[in-house]
């Protein structure tokens, strides 16, 4: 062969072996690759964003629902659209039905959906740190469920192995695992709380129970209790070990853990309460400190009796393993992080140093 006929040759050969790759990639053809997260060829999705209903019907193209999902502003490129499903070899395998999208889904995100056919999934994400009510009324705003039913659905048996290292009369607060999930338009209470029991299970077989078997290893419910409290005390992600040292060593030494969060949970079981402050009143007052709960641990020593919120797995990773540290106090600054300290005397000085206009810093 000459090598004027051997160059266009060898660029078809890279063009072909590009191609063969791009297609590998992105229909995540069994490899090395496969457990990546695939790079996003679109914007950026907004957690909570605006959603729309997209039809594809009986007989359209690959270009008539890339203009579609164009138009409704969910993809930025009915063309990106139209070459992706070229590429993975499903332009003639779009499934009909409606799908709910967010707006700023990527083009591959869309392909993935439509050639699969799920449809219409209401999509909600779970916040960390919320307790049963909240996520009831997330759920009914996101018109997935109503609040009375997924109260109902907690009451319910369920089948999953984490249930079985609980405590009789155990409920199910701490275990709603908080993360994103896709329910069909027809689910019932009971799938619902299923599905996020299953979640958890999950994160607790492949990462909680190895931890777990350790000899020293508190039980399951006390590390979720706990973590339950870390989670609602921690704003900066990487102090949360730190508070699940402090509460350990009050713990270890028999002094009450002295928590807001679980005095806002005592509160929050009280409708009148809910009414006014919501179900975490921000300024607790003297007579808040004093509320007559087991939750609250300004006046009752050790842990309470339940989790306070569902925490998600760096909370709960924070219970298992917390920072060795000899802490026993804290205090939050302005911006959410906190100032650690081994003293009562030290800790005086860091409150003061943060508010010097409260009266015990005059």
């Amino acid at each position: 062969m000459s090598s004027a006929r051997a160059v266009p040759a060898l660029i078809l050969l890279g063009l072909a072996a590009l191609l063969g790759v791009g297609i590998w990639l992105l229909s995540e053809t069994p490899g090395t690759l496969v457990n990546e997260e695939p790079p996003r060829l679109g914007p950026t999705r907004q957690p909570g964003g605006e959603t729309v209903i997209v039809q594809v019907e009986q007989g359209d193209s690959a270009r008539d629902v890339g203009e579609k999902l164009e138009d409704a502003g969910v993809i930025q490129s009915a063309r990106l659209f139209r070459v992706l499903t070229s590429l993975m070899g499903v332009g003639d395998d779009l499934v009909t039905g409606d799908y709910e999208f967010e707006r700023g889904e990527t083009a591959l995100s869309a392909v993935r959906r439509i050639s699969q056919g799920v449809t219409a999934p209401l999509i909600v994400t779970i916040p960390e740190g919320l307790r049963a009510e909240e996520i009831g009324e997330l759920l009914e705003r996101r018109g997935v469920i109503s609040a009375d039913e997924f109260r109902r659905a907690l009451g319910d048996e369920y089948q999953v192995s984490f249930l079985a290292e609980l405590p009789p009369g155990a409920g199910l607060e701490g275990f709603l695992f908080p993360a994103t999930y896709g329910f069909s338009r027809e689910t019932s209470g009971h799938q619902v709380v299923q599905q996020l029991l299953d979640a958890f299970d999950q994160r607790y077989r492949e990462r909680l129970l190895p931890e777990l078997a350790a000899a020293d290893a508190r039980p399951l419910y006390e590390i979720v209790v706990l973590a339950s409290i870390v989670e609602r005390e921690a704003r900066v992600p990487e102090e949360r070990p730190l508070i699940a040292s402090v509460f350990l060593n009050r713990l270890e030494l028999g002094l009450p853990l002295q928590a807001d969060p679980t005095v806002q949970y005592a509160l929050g079981n009280d409708p009148e309460s809910v009414r006014q402050f919501g179900y975490w009143k921000q300024e607790l007052t003297l007579a808040d400190l004093l509320v007559a709960s087991p939750y609250n641990t300004y006046v009752n020593v050790g842990l309470p009796p339940g989790p306070i919120a569902n925490p998600g797995l760096d909370s709960l990773l924070a219970a298992v393993r917390p920072a060795e540290t000899n802490y026993l106090f804290f205090v939050a600054r302005p911006d959410g992080s906190h100032v650690f300290a081994e003293t009562l005397e030290e800790h005086r000085r860091n409150v003061c140093e943060i508010d010097p206009s409260r009266p015990e810093c005059g």
